[in-house]
C-alpha cells in the first residue's frame, strides 16, 4: 500500500518577495487600472486579482473581452491606496502608513477584503491622536474617507452633511466591520475634547458624526464652548457648500443642551444668534 504523500514548504520569503516584484509591473501585466483623481496607472494581473478577491472577480470577469474595459478606470481610490491593496493580494501583507490608512481601510471595506480591513483596524487603534480621531470617525460613521481640497479643486468634496440619522449610519458601520473604531473614537473624543475641537478634522465632520459627539455625556467640555464649536463647523460647510449657516447648523443644534448655559451666556448667545442666526427660534434648550 502507498504511503500518504507529504505535504513540505520552502521558505516563504523568496516567495513573497518574487510576488512583490510584480506589483505595479507592466511584464506580463494582462489589466491596467486607472486610479485616483490623479489617474494613474496601475499594472495587475487578472488571475491572482480574481482569484484573491471577489470584488476583481466580479469586476474583471471570467474572460477577457469586450464587457471589461481596458484600463479599468477606479476614480474613487488614491493610487497610494490601491497599491498597498494590490501588495496585500499579492503577499498578504501591506505596508501601512498613518497619513493613508484609512484610505487603504475604506478600500478594504469597499473591496470585502476583511482580513486587510482588522489589520488597518488594529494600526489605526495604535497611531489614533487629537489630529487622526475625527477622520478616522468620519469613516467609522459613514464607511469611507472624506479628505477635503479647495473648492473645485483636485478630490475636492463637500462636507457630507448628511440627513441620515446617526442610528442609522452605526448600522452601516456595524455591517462593514466598524463598529469598535466608531467606538474607540468617540471614546477617544471624550478624554480629549478640548484639542479634539480645535482641529481642522472636526470643522469636517459629517453632521452624523458631530451628532453622535453632540448626544455623548462624556465630552469633557463645557456647553457654550460646544455651541461656539458648532457655530464654526457650520461655519465651514456654509462656505464650502454656499448655503446659510443656520441650515448647515439644522441637524445638530438640537442637541446643543442650552439648558445648561449660565445666563450670562445664554445672553451673548441670544445676541450673536441676532447677527449670524444659528440657533431656530422654535428650538426648546435641551436638558
Amino acid at each position: 500500500m502507498e504511503t500518504p504523500g507529504l505535504t513540505v514548504h520552502g521558505e516563504a520569503a523568496p516567495f513573497s518577495t518574487a510576488l512583490r516584484s510584480l506589483i505595479n509591473n507592466p511584464l506580463y501585466s494582462d489589466v491596467c487600472f486607472v486610479v485616483g483623481q490623479e489617474r494613474q496607472e496601475v499594472f495587475a494581473h487578472r488571475c491572482l486579482l480574481a482569484c484573491r478577491c471577489n470584488f476583481f472577480q466580479r469586476l474583471l470577469g471570467s474572460e477577457p473581452g469586450p464587457g471589461v474595459p481596458s484600463p479599468v478606470v477606479l476614480s474613487t481610490v488614491p493610487a497610494e491606496a490601491f497599491l498597498a491593496v494590490l501588495e496585500f493580494l499579492y503577499t498578504n501583507s501591506a505596508k501601512l502608513h498613518r497619513h493613508s490608512v484609512l484610505e487603504v481601510l475604506t478600500a478594504a471595506v469597499e473591496y470585502g477584503l476583511e482580513e486587510l480591513r482588522e489589520l488597518c483596524l488594529q494600526f489605526v487603534m495604535k497611531v489614533l491622536d487629537v489630529e487622526l480621531v475625527c477622520e478616522a470617525l468620519q469613516v467609522g460613521v459613514a464607511g469611507q474617507a472624506c479628505r477635503w481640497s479647495p473648492r473645485g479643486g483636485p478630490g475636492y468634496m463637500a462636507p457630507p452633511v448628511s440627513t441620515r440619522p446617526p442610528s442609522f449610519c452605526s448600522q452601516i458601520a456595524v455591517s462593514f466591520g466598524l463598529g469598535p473604531l466608531q467606538q474607540r473614537c468617540v471614546a477617544f473624543i471624550e478624554a480629549h475634547s478640548q484639542e479634539t475641537l480645535r482641529t481642522r478634522g472636526f470643522l469636517e465632520l459629517s453632521a452624523p458624526a458631530l451628532l453622535l459627539l453632540l448626544r455623548s455625556d462624556k465630552l469633557c467640555v463645557d456647553e457654550a464652548e460646544l455651541v461656539l464649536a458648532a457655530r464654526s463647523w457650520a461655519r465651514v460647510g456654509a462656505a464650502v457648500l454656499e448655503r446659510p449657516v443656520a441650515e448647515v447648523a439644522a441637524p445638530v443644534v438640537r442637541e446643543l443642551r442650552l439648558a445648561l448655559l449660565a445666563p450670562a451666556e445664554l445672553s451673548a448667545l441670544e445676541e450673536q444668534n441676532r447677527r449670524e442666526p444659528l440657533i431656530p427660534l422654535l428650538v426648546s434648550p435641551k436638558t
